[in-house]
This record gives structure tokens, C-alpha cells and sequence, in this order.
């Protein structure tokens, strides 16, 4: 198979595989705390917005360098 396509398939799977990981996070995440992510998002809690900000953005680093260094 091409390489190009071979690398747009792992990062097309890739993507997928992260939302699928951010969702999973999001999810226990929420089952761990006193509180309900999407109650407290409606209401307007700017903190809890940041929170789950900066939970994406880890796990989607984190996940991104797992996936990119798997391509070497």
C-alpha cells in the first residue's frame, strides 16, 4: 500500500481513536466528582469549561504522541 495513504488511514483512525479516548475520560471523570459536567457547563461555570479544556488538551497530546511516534 502507498505510504501516504497508510499514513492518512493511521491519522484518520487515530482521530478517531482520540475522541473515542476524550469522550472515555470525559465520562469517568464525571462519574468520579460530586458534581454533573454538563449541569454545571449549561449553567455558565466558566472553571469547570477551563477543566474540561485542559483534560482534552492532555489526553489529546498525549494520545497524539502515542499515535505520531507509532508511525516511526
Amino acid at each position: 500500500m502507498d505510504p501516504l495513504v497508510l499514513n492518512f488511514l493511521y491519522a484518520v483512525i487515530g482521530g478517531f481513536i482520540t475522541l473515542g479516548f476524550m469522550w472515555l475520560g470525559c465520562k469517568l471523570f464525571n462519574s468520579t466528582v460530586n458534581f454533573n459536567i454538563g449541569t454545571e457547563l449549561k449553567s455558565g461555570n466558566i472553571a469547570v469549561g477551563l477543566m474540561v479544556m485542559g483534560m482534552f488538551i492532555g489526553i489529546g497530546i498525549a494520545l497524539g504522541l502515542v499515535i505520531g511516534l507509532g508511525l516511526n
